[in-house]
């Protein structure tokens, strides 16, 4: 597994956009996508440059990881992107010498699943508050599809999930205290306590344990920065 950090180049990637979220590559990545994918690149940069999480989305009961995957996954929807399977056939031809077929061995199906965006060569997934399970299937099928000539390089958008922890209890007591004290209520409206969900860290293990082989992932966290600095307002 190669660690890279082209990301850090302002030529690769805007610094704005880099200060607003955090960031984890493979094989070089974003300069990968910039150079072999200029359309999707554009179409990931503006969508990291104008998504802000909003406290009336995020910390509302229920909506959790529903609402914030869909407000992304729209942005790339409406920029071209879709939601598709990939499924693999492998096919073995015998040839001879003489460079005669011979014969052939059985095909081989590899049953994909729905990727959240794909466009291009590119395969973006949103995993925001999902089972951690998730990465597992998701960086399993990145790999297989890059070794298959099928993608160039792979985007996976989570959350930082400690930085993003504080902030929402930060924001939890401001309004807590807007409130009349018998109608005040300290635990927070979605659970932030579990690490068992999708995020950075749970990514950066799988990761450095080098399940990437040679294909370039780039992994994109929603941090305190990525905060559009609202309240909370029900």
């Amino acid at each position: 597994m190669f660690e890279t950090k082209t990301y850090d180049d302002p030529v690769v990637l805007a610094p704005a956009i880099r200060e607003r979220w955090e960031f984890l590559e493979t094989s070089s990545a974003a300069a990968v996508l910039r150079s072999v994918c200029p359309d999707e690149w554009a179409d990931i940069t503006e969508v990291l440059e104008q998504f802000a999480l909003d406290p009336r989305q995020w910390l509302k009961a229920g909506g959790n990881r529903g609402d914030i995957a869909k407000e992304i996954d729209d942005m790339f929807a409406h920029r071209g992107w879709r939601e598709i399977r990939v499924d693999i056939h492998t096919e073995g031809i015998l040839y001879a010498k003489n460079n005669e077929e011979v014969g052939r061995l059985p095909v081989v199906k590899q049953e994909g699943y729905l990727v959240d965006n794909f466009k291009g060569r590119v395969a973006l997934d949103v995993e925001w508050n999902a089972k951690d399970g998730n990465l597992d299937r998701d960086l399993s099928a990145y790999r297989a599809w890059h070794e298959a000539g099928v993608i160039s390089a792979a985007v996976l958008i989570t959350q930082d999930r400690l930085p993003l922890k504080e902030l929402a209890q930060e924001l939890w007591k401001d309004y807590q205290n807007t409130l009349l004290e018998s109608y005040r209520n300290p635990k927070l409206p979605i659970d932030l306590s579990t690490s068992t969900t999708t995020n950075l860290d749970k990514a950066a293990l799988r990761v450095r344990r080098g399940v990437m082989g040679t294909c370039p992932l780039l992994v994109v966290a929603a941090t305190r920065s990525t905060w559009n600095g609202q309240p909370f307002v029900p």
